[in-house]
């Protein structure tokens, strides 16, 4: 009975601790033993009953945890099974895996394979950085303290969160699609984002007729040579309001207000002196003529303009041949920036500028004017049928309110003189005028 309890101590005891350092489990044929002083049993089989069966002849049920290691136990420590932390509840030699917790050997032991649950198959306890995902509660894992792809608090690499990630070209850790990284790509022109102070605005394509122009990522404005689909009807890129492409991008019309240089003659449909088809209807009448708006003055341009107290030379080659260049003339005069003429007559070209010389009562009669002009003398009109005094301007009484009369001599209109009975006029109260038309 004593070798047979050594027997089994040993068998309880101490093959175990053998097996968990890793030690082969001996075979039961008798030779193990023989360190205990010889062999359990005789016939050589290991049962000890002498019939050579290796099965014991006791019939009685031998059960896990009663001391004894029965067939098909590895282990038997009794009531010290799970307290040893080397024999399992069930007879078992412990091992990770085999569900049962044996600290502080293993943190965790639930029994299976999966290393992606909270226990891992080494017994570990799941946790960030470990090589393997933990369902529901990470979402990459890939075993190092790096940011890229994966971050160091086992979530997936974003953009926004500062690293860049493969397939980003930066990451400045923000969501701001105005600034030098959008969507984590660099920014430019034809990304569809606005980069603040770069860009005027960018829709991501390369229309070049609609809101905004691709390339420079500018606004499509009237005047920058684009036409701006269903805004504009034309845009020729320039400034000029009196071609076929007016200021406002729309192609001149009769009708907009504005004279087609070349096309109409005038554009003022409200206007009495301007046809529906913008053809000017001359305002042409005989005579000097007093106090009259400027609204009236129908078919007629200014083509030079000055005060009374004015020098201007050039009056044949400029403001005559340069200037004034139109087949009808009218000379007027009046109080600076007023809308009423004090005074004004007009003619065919070749009347008003009928040269006189410095005749004093030189005079040329036409359309119920008396005309005189001389290049350095003096120009200017009285009502026709009256005599004129001209010294060099002219000075006579009968109906002065009819009279104009300027000084020119140098072949320049210079300062003074006449408008109306209004005489010895200078300074820059009073203003001179000429207009022309065809």
């Amino acid at each position: 009975m004593t070798l047979l309890r050594h027997s089994a101590i040993w068998s309880a005891r101490v093959l175990p601790v053998l097996l968990a350092f890793g030690c082969s489990s001996p075979v039961n044929d008798g030779s193990v033993f023989t360190s205990f002083g010889g062999s359990f049993g005789g016939d050589g089989d290991g049962d000890g009953d002498g019939d050579g069966d290796e099965t014991g002849d006791d019939t009685s049920e031998d059960t896990c945890g009663d001391g004894i290691v029965q067939a098909g136990e590895q282990c038997d420590f009794g009531s010290e099974n799970s307290a040893s932390g080397q024999c399992t509840p069930d007879c078992q030699i412990a091992r990770c895996g085999d569900g049962y917790h044996y600290p502080p050997f293993e943190e965790c032991d639930d029994g299976n394979t999966s290393n992606t649950d909270d226990c891992l198959n080494t017994c570990k306890l799941a946790t960030c950085g470990d090589g393997y995902v933990h369902e529901g509660v990470e979402e990459c894992d890939d075993g190092d303290d790096d940011d890229v792809l994966c971050s160091s608090e086992c979530l997936l690499g974003t953009c926004g969160d500062g690293v860049v990630q493969p397939g980003e070209q930066c990451d400045d850790g923000n969501d701001d699609t105005t600034d030098a990284c959008p969507a984590c790509q660099f920014a430019y022109c034809g990304d569809g984002y606005v980069q603040e102070g770069v860009e005027e605005c960018d829709d991501g394509n390369d229309i070049e007729t609609d809101a905004c122009r691709p390339i420079v990522c500018k606004l499509n404005v009237c005047g920058d040579g684009i036409i701006h689909e269903g805004v504009e009807q034309c845009d020729d890129g320039n400034d000029i309001d009196t071609d076929d492409c007016t200021n406002a991008c729309t192609i001149a019309v009769c009708g907009d207000g504005i004279v087609h240089e070349g096309v109409e003659e005038c554009d003022d449909i409200n206007d009495n002196y301007c046809t529906n088809a913008c053809e000017s209807l001359l305002w042409y009448v005989p005579g000097p003529q007093v106090n009259v708006p400027v609204d009236q003055l129908g078919g007629w341009s200014l083509c030079w303009s000055g005060t009374y107290g004015a020098n201007a030379p050039g009056l044949s080659t400029t403001i005559l041949g340069q200037q004034c260049t139109g087949s009808k003339l009218l000379e007027a005069c009046r109080q600076a920036g007023s809308n009423v003429f004090t005074l004004l007559a007009m003619g065919e070209r070749a009347d008003v500028l009928f040269d006189v010389g410095n005749l004093n009562a030189g005079k040329h009669e036409a359309n119920g004017v008396a005309w005189y002009y001389s290049n350095s003398y003096s120009m200017g009109f009285a009502k026709a049928g009256d005599v004129v005094s001209r010294n060099s301007c002219d000075t006579a009484a009968t109906n002065p309110e009819q009279r104009l009369c300027w000084h020119t001599g140098g072949d320049a209109i210079n300062t003074g003189w006449r408008c109306g009975t209004n005489t010895g006029i200078g300074g820059n109260l009073w203003e001179r005028l000429i207009y022309h038309a065809n």
